[in-house]
């Protein structure tokens, strides 16, 4: 309660003018992180053909799959930024880069820079919930629905579901088929990426042998998927976080308590590019990740934020529900409680 009265003082206009000096792209350093990530991917690549090619036991390859796994994530976030214009000064450079990361992490990148964007102007909106975002329900809501969607509902927010099977359906699967709706431009970057990497797929049987790369691409698509979508998940789902109906969504509090700050190690926050700070990303989305740690440091609001540690994260976990009536999330076992049995009141909202 004392950071929503806190927040109601803050003006959001205000909060992003003292930011705006982070939002300024530098090449030197992007050229910098390029290098560090890509060079290091190059060279775990190989290392693992060679292993594959000459039989060597798969628990020896697997510590060099999850840290190539971690690069992977990291080539992600540049791809993040180069959606929101961020990573370069260049736009050219942008789109380019842009294209590349995401054909490597099988993500089209116009059609997915459209739903992120979506995301951006909507996120804890419960009014406008679909787009980029983790599937979501009130109490109300899952209520009304049927026996058969509460169970999809229930497999859907099932960690074993969306960490495990979720990675190869939304990365090797759903981000394969355009939608109508997405627009030429959109449906368009779908089919490009699909070709670039079927390119690959020919290259590589012709060269290291397609057995080979699946061996390694494949594990190294889930390892990273799954971390991907952890982070995604946690970014707006934990114990404390702010949503709203539309006529009530207030930026200030969606960004600073919609988001979450989430604190990782040292190591984790350099793989991971500095996304946990997600407030401060929310506040002002051009601010390119390796300024994020700056703004943060440099902005009193921001660090008002409570920071969400690797361990306390887990507990969003059982978190599925929104219990409008209390502001909050709340898990499956709630549904219990004798203040849950009212009759519905709002009507199903599926994905």
């Amino acid at each position: 309660m004392e950071a929503n009265r806190f927040v109601d003082e803050i003006n959001i206009n205000s909060l992003r003018k003292s930011l705006k000096h982070f939002a300024t792209p530098d090449d030197h350093i992007a050229i910098k992180q390029i290098l560090n990530t890509f060079l290091p991917y190059i060279a775990l690549w190989a290392i693992l053909v060679y292993m594959v090619r000459n039989d060597y036991a798969p628990i020896l390859m697997l510590p060099l799959i999850v840290t190539a796994s971690l690069f992977l994530v990291r080539l992600f976030i540049f791809f993040h930024d180069c959606v929101h214009g961020s990573f370069s000064s260049s736009p050219r450079a942008n789109m380019l880069i842009g294209h590349v990361t995401g054909i490597l992490a099988f993500t089209p990148y116009y059609y997915w820079q459209h739903a992120h964007l979506i995301h951006h102007g909507t996120y804890a909106d419960l009014d406008h919930r679909g787009v980029g975002d983790i599937w979501t329900l009130t109490v109300e809501e899952y209520r009304a629905l049927s026996r058969s969607k509460r169970l999809a509902y229930r497999l859907y927010r099932n960690p074993f579901i969306f960490l495990g099977l979720g990675p190869t359906f939304s990365f090797l699967i759903a981000q394969r088929w355009p939608r109508s709706k997405g627009g030429t431009v959109k449906r368009s970057s779908v089919m490009i990426t699909n070709l670039a990497i079927l390119a690959i797929m020919l290259m590589a049987g012709l060269t290291i042998g397609l057995r080979t790369y699946l061996l390694i691409q494949v594990p190294i698509m889930l390892i990273a998927g799954a971390i991907g979508i952890w982070l995604f998940y946690v970014q707006h789902q934990f114990e404390g976080v702010y949503w709203s109906r539309h006529e009530n969504w207030d930026p200030v509090k969606a960004a600073l308590l919609g988001s979450s700050y989430y604190k990782l190690p040292k190591f984790l926050q350099w793989f991971t590019g500095n996304i946990g700070l997600h407030h401060a990303h929310h506040v002002l989305p051009r601010i390119p990740n390796y300024k994020l740690q700056q703004s943060h440091d440099a902005s009193p609001v921001l660090q008002t934020v409570k920071p969400l540690t690797l361990g306390g994260s887990l507990k969003s976990l059982r978190l599925n529900l929104w219990d409008e009536k209390q502001q909050k999330l709340v898990s499956f076992g709630a549904l219990k409680e004798q203040r849950y049995t009212e009759p519905p009141t709002m009507p199903p909202r599926e994905p």
